[in-house]
């Protein structure tokens, strides 16, 4: 009796193990990396009003930073860029529509966050924003101890929000703030003389200064950091896993001349090559 009931025990171990392995196997077959591969492009929601990240170009077509980064996760995919689909979609539709499987991710200038972590999974990233200064070429200020300096005399433009002078004082305490309540109207007051200085995206400041050369400058100083990634839905790891690939070895390996003749393009600066030997993101 005692024989039986060793063998039923057994019988029903095996048997749970045999359905965790099928669940296993079926989960793995149900990765979006396999259903993307079936598919044979990738699917990427993005913007197309926000230079230098995502805008539409003199022919219509999509371009920019996140654009080219979509470009390099599709070529680690199928060896070519230009096998994705690109989903235009407003900034509160970047979370929706992966949840909702619309696209196989998001990039688009997502702003890291724990709380946004609790609904998607974030890449590793990719650019990391701040503040910045934009002044003309010929302004008497060069770098951030010159606007300190001058204390009130400096008036800073910048966008119109509720932190907008609390973010200038960061960096320059006493400066005046005059607000805007567009961006155009925000470089037009530095342009006409009527602000010394604008404090806007780094990204936004390097563009300018590709697109305009001679005609701006920028202190070497930064401030507010933030995180940009791109964003998949969660409870994938295979599909995460293979996303952070191509991420990684676009800015540290084999994709690297890619990813540095973009941030050439859209911001203006030569990157480093990757040391080699010891891998430095573990410096």
């Amino acid at each position: 009796m005692q024989r039986v009931t060793f063998s039923m025990k057994a019988l029903t171990f095996a048997a749970l193990s045999a359905m965790a392995c099928a669940a296993t196997v079926q989960a793995a077959e149900a990765s979006k990396l396999d259903s993307v591969l079936a598919r044979g492009h990738l699917v990427v929601g993005t913007g197309s009003t926000n230079a230098p990240w995502h805008f539409q170009g003199a022919d219509g077509t999509l371009q920019g930073f996140d654009v080219d980064i979509g470009r390099m996760v599709a070529k680690g995919l199928f060896n070519d860029p230009a096998k994705v689909e690109f989903v235009v979609q407003s900034s509160d539709a970047r979370i929706p529509n992966l949840l909702t499987d619309k696209v196989d991710m998001s990039c688009q200038f997502i702003t890291v966050t724990a709380s946004r972590a609790q609904q998607v999974a974030f890449t590793l990233p990719y650019y990391r924003e701040g503040v910045a200064l934009l002044l003309p070429e010929a302004s008497r200020y060069k770098e951030i101890d010159d606007l300190r300096n001058a204390g009130d005399d400096v008036t800073v433009a910048v966008l119109q929000n509720v932190y907008a002078e609390e973010l200038v004082h960061q960096a320059l305490p006493k400066a005046k703030v005059d607000q805007y309540d567009s961006v155009d109207l925000m470089y037009q007051a530095v342009n006409s003389g009527r602000a010394d200085a604008a404090a806007t995206d780094q990204s936004s400041v390097k563009y300018l200064m590709v697109q305009n050369p001679g005609r701006y400058r920028t202190p070497a100083y930064a401030w507010s950091p933030q995180t940009y990634a791109c964003a998949v839905k969660r409870g994938d790891q295979d599909w995460l896993n293979f996303v952070n690939t191509a991420l990684h070895e676009a800015m540290t390996g084999v994709e690297f001349p890619l990813y540095a003749a973009s941030f050439k393009k859209w911001f203006g600066v030569d990157l480093p090559t990757p040391q080699i030997g010891f891998p430095m993101e573990y410096k």
